[in-house]
């Protein structure tokens, strides 16, 4: 796997994430999670491709509505982080499954503040959660994770109620995929992509499978 801006987290190898032991119960029609994990290109770019995810959606969380513009948060001030917004169908994917796949595949929760050089709180590790029931499972298994030792530093993700997401602006949305080529997304995207097609090969889409003719 190449060199994915410094995110040492990213080499820690699918065996040593353990499934979740708390989970949410699976649940008709679809629900909704909300996470950061640095640059929402690229962690959007991971969820897209995610069998049993039907939308994501970037945007901002964290702070007001008057400062939810990427201008204003790139200056590390305004509270917001990069978010995304994954709707997913629980009985294809659940909660869990999908804050294992945040851990292991889409940033490295154990960088403060940052991921690899993009720097400042707007790139900080967060999950927002809506209900008890959604903190009380994302509290469950950073502990587990930390108690099994998976990362060599402790896991700096915070818990933070959700009070609004803001969708970013148009250009900002699937980013990664209409910009394949772009020295970013080949440098920070694509090593995350390659990790989840590589490793976790039963959660794709099939239009996402390296089996999948039309990819070939």
């Amino acid at each position: 796997m190449t060199d994915a801006c410094n995110l040492p987290g990213l080499s820690v190898p699918r065996s040593r994430f353990p499934d979740p032991e708390q989970d949410l119960p699976e649940a008709a029609g679809e629900s909704r999670l909300v996470l950061a994990g640095g640059c929402f290109w690229c962690v959007e770019a991971v969820f897209l491709a995610v069998d049993g995810v039907q939308r994501v959606t970037s945007g901002y969380a964290g702070g007001e509505a008057s400062t939810a513009n990427y201008e204003a948060v790139c200056t590390g001030k305004t509270g917001h982080a990069e978010v995304i917004e994954v709707y997913y169908d629980p009985a294809r994917i659940s909660f869990g499954q999908l804050l294992k796949l945040f851990f292991s595949v889409a940033h490295d929760p154990t960088q403060l503040n940052r991921q690899g050089n993009d720097v400042g709180s707007q790139y900080r590790s967060a999950i927002f959660y809506e209900t008890p029931e959604q903190h009380d499972v994302a509290e469950a298994y950073i502990r587990q994770l930390d108690a099994a030792g998976v990362y060599p530093d402790r896991i700096v993700t915070t818990l933070e109620p959700l009070k609004a997401f803001y969708p970013a602006e148009e250009h900002h949305q699937n980013f990664a995929a209409r910009n394949p080529w772009q020295p970013y997304i080949l440098a920070v995207a694509a090593p995350k992509m390659e990790k989840l097609a590589n490793t976790w090969p039963e959660q794709l889409k099939p239009e996402f499978s390296k089996d999948d003719p039309d990819q070939a």
